[in-house]
């Protein structure tokens, strides 16, 4: 069972970083965002993160669709939280 603290924690994490990810013209800053989620990644409940990825191994770790999963997953988030 996933947690509904874990949710809002996710939530506010991605939300923040997805935010600033979008707007930043920095190419270093978008890279450090990607760090910081991948570090986020694997401390996230695998439960929680197994359903955001719904089987994809490489979710908020794949490069060219990081811009893409992120706004997914806080998009889930926000539903689950709704």
């Amino acid at each position: 069972m996933i947690s509904k603290e874990s949710i809002e924690t996710a939530y506010c994490f991605l939300h923040q970083k997805e935010r600033v990810y979008r707007y930043s013209t920095m190419e270093w800053q978008r890279d450090d965002i990607e760090y910081a989620i991948a570090s986020y990644v694997d401390s996230m409940p695998d439960e929680l993160y197994d359903l955001l990825a719904d089987g994809r191994r490489d979710y908020l770790l794949d490069h060219k669709r990081f811009g893409e999963d992120m706004a997914d997953a806080v998009d889930q988030l926000e539903r689950m939280l709704g």
